[in-house]
C-alpha cells in the first residue's frame, strides 16, 4: 500500500500562483509514476499532469501546459505541482495519485492510490 497526503491548496486571485505538495509513504518502491488530477463541481475528474517517478520526466494536459509544472523530490518521496497564471477555470479539488502501471498514464482508473484532495479556488 501507498499512502498519499496533499497540501498547499487555497484561495488565489486570477493570475496568481500556488504550489501543491503530495507526500507518499508506504511501499513507494512499487510506484512507476505519480500524477495530479482535478475535479470541479458537476464535472468528471480530469487529468492534469504526471511524472515518471524514477526518471523525472513530466507529461501535461494541454489545458495546463506552459502554466503548471510537475516535479518530484525522489529522496523525500514528494511530488509537487507548481501552478502559475491561474485562471478561474482551474478551480477544483486537486488529487494526487500514484500508479504501478506503464508511464505515462492519463486515465484515472489506471491509478492505484489516491490522496484525499485539496481545494484550489481561483477568483476572477
Amino acid at each position: 500500500q501507498v499512502q498519499l497526503a496533499e497540501s498547499g491548496g487555497g484561495l488565489v486571485q486570477a493570475g496568481g500562483s500556488l504550489r501543491l505538495s503530495c507526500a507518499a509513504s508506504g511501499r513507494t518502491f512499487s510506484m512507476s509514476g505519480m500524477g495530479w488530477f482535478r475535479q470541479a463541481p458537476g464535472k468528471e475528474r480530469e487529468f492534469v499532469a504526471t511524472i515518471w517517478w524514477s526518471g523525472g520526466i513530466p507529461y501535461y494536459a494541454d489545458s495546463v501546459k506552459g502554466r503548471f509544472t510537475i516535479s518530484r523530490d525522489y529522496a523525500k518521496n514528494t511530488v509537487y505541482l507548481q501552478m502559475n497564471n491561474l485562471k478561474p477555470e482551474d478551480t477544483a479539488v486537486y488529487y494526487c495519485a500514484a500508479t504501478r502501471g506503464s508511464w505515462p498514464i492519463t486515465t484515472s482508473y489506471e491509478y492505484d492510490y489516491w490522496g484525499q484532495g485539496t481545494q484550489v479556488t481561483v477568483s476572477s
